[in-house]
């Protein structure tokens, strides 16, 4: 019964996202006010889409998509992603877009890339108010939902020796919002020379990118 439910969840898959999007799937990048390098990690995303190709049954397109909160293509998209070190700040109508988004069932996956945390948390409070992040627990299904990743979220640069955190944000049972705090994931998507990770740590991070996708697609 398991492995029929596999095969009837691949095949799902397969089917669903062309026909559902009207396109490969792809990441939308938010390409944000506020001063901060909304562009960081230039070659993460791609590096992702093509280890997804590789590794699962999604159909990918192999480049990233970037896009400002206020370009009407934006629910084109049903994953969103943002990074960087610097400050973020959304206008009003960004903040009610935004909301208005993952209300109707969108995602985002927000990456600290060290320096981003403060304006990140800020301007989400200004979107959800009456939300509070969640520490999702090792076992929750984000992190075991394509690979098992039994650790949680993987620690990929230590800046400040606080570990790596997966927080989320809800809309009733379902997660809107995946934030990967203390982890620093988009550098361990990047080519194997700018950092020159591990190859043990750099595979942990981007089977971490194809369960954070995997588990939106499904949850």
């Amino acid at each position: 019964m398991i492995v029929v439910k596999k095969i009837y969840l691949l095949l799902t898959i397969i089917l669903f996202i062309p026909y559902c999007y009207g396109q490969a799937f792809t990441i939308a990048r938010i390409h944000y006010n506020g001063g901060g390098d909304w562009y960081g990690d230039p070659s993460s995303l791609p590096n992702l889409l093509e280890y997804i190709a590789e590794n699962t049954s999604i159909i990918v397109e192999p480049n990233e998509y970037q896009i400002k909160l206020t370009n009407p293509d934006l629910n084109n998209h049903s994953f969103l992603y943002m990074t960087g070190h610097g400050n973020i700040r959304f206008t009003e109508d960004e903040i009610t877009i935004l909301r208005n988004y993952l209300i109707k069932g969108g995602f985002l996956h927000a990456d600290d890339n060290y320096g981003m945390d403060d304006s990140f948390r800020r301007e989400i409070k200004r979107v959800f108010p009456s939300k509070e992040w969640v520490e999702l627990p090792h076992d929750h299904s984000i992190f075991n939902s394509y690979f098992s990743l039994p650790n949680g979220l993987p620690k990929i640069h230590e800046h400040n020796g606080k570990p790596a955190q997966g927080l989320g944000l809800f809309e009733k049972d379902r997660l809107i919002i995946f934030y990967s705090y203390e982890s620093d994931l988009g550098d361990g998507w990047e080519d194997p020379n700018v950092h020159n990770n591990p190859l043990e740590l750099r595979e942990s991070a981007l089977k971490m990118g194809v369960n954070i996708v995997w588990f939106a697609l499904t949850q």
